[in-house]
């Protein structure tokens, strides 16, 4: 008699799912941002299409699960490393994973502003991030290891900043982001510095920065409308 494997119960085929799921989205839109399509992720995932939409309702759904994922480990990261005894080394190799990671997946960034943002859970983890790299920084603070004026939210949003900046060129030089890391990284670590203006909020509200273009509850100008406003406003002050 042949002994048959056990059937695979629908919750564990469900959990399977879910990871395949998970993992394939996290590789498709590492590689092709947010704009890739809820067939192709079933597809990698060898699933059907019906099944991602039964886990994720919708992509900013399935976004939000991908970006928990990610901020858990940079928040992870941020953990272990405030048992370093070098907190200004420890705030450099913090740093240095945030920006590698946002320079591998080319989704993470393009989130910012999206619904997916709005989910409680991803409030809740990026409050978690900001408050645990806020702990790092004070330590590095307090062994003057870094200018006495530097926050932890600074350095969440010199994260995105660094990639943005080095964006541009990565595809012909990858590790272009290092060379914007270390200027970051003279100006954190400055002494003799003058004072920073201004002072960043106390906690990081993530919004779209294309919002401040769009007229209150309307869409962007069209081309066309934001020619003609240059052409009014020339005829003005000619």
């Amino acid at each position: 008699m042949i002994e048959r494997a056990p059937a695979q119960s629908p919750r564990a085929d469900m959990v399977r799912n879910r990871h395949l799921l998970l993992t394939a989205a996290t590789e498709a839109f590492a590689e092709g941002g947010v704009d890739v399509s809820m067939g192709e992720i079933a597809q990698r995932a060898g699933v059907a299409k019906g099944t991602v939409f039964r886990h994720f309702p919708s992509k900013d759904d399935l976004l939000a699960a991908i970006t928990l994922r990610l901020l858990d480990g940079l928040v992870g990261t941020a953990e272990r490393l405030l048992k370093a005894d070098d907190a200004g080394a420890a705030l450099r190799e913090f740093m240095t994973a945030g920006v590698e990671t946002l320079t591998a997946d080319r989704a993470f960034c393009e989130v910012i502003g999206r619904p997916s943002l709005q989910h409680a859970e991803v409030r809740a983890e990026i409050a978690r991030l900001c408050d645990t790299v806020e702990a790092l920084t004070a330590r590095a603070r307090e062994q003057g290891a870094v200018r006495g004026d530097i926050t932890g939210t600074d350095v969440v949003l010199l994260l995105g900043g660094i990639h943005q900046t080095a964006a541009p060129v990565l595809d012909q030089q990858p590790q272009a982001w290092r060379r914007y890391l270390e200027l970051a990284f003279d100006g954190l670590f400055a002494t003799g510095a003058r004072a920073l203006p201004h002072h960043p909020p106390a906690g990081l509200h993530l919004t779209d920065p294309r919002q401040s273009a769009r007229p209150a509850g309307g869409s962007p100008p069209s081309p066309a409308r934001r020619r003609q406003e240059v052409t009014t406003t020339k005829g003005h002050t000619d």
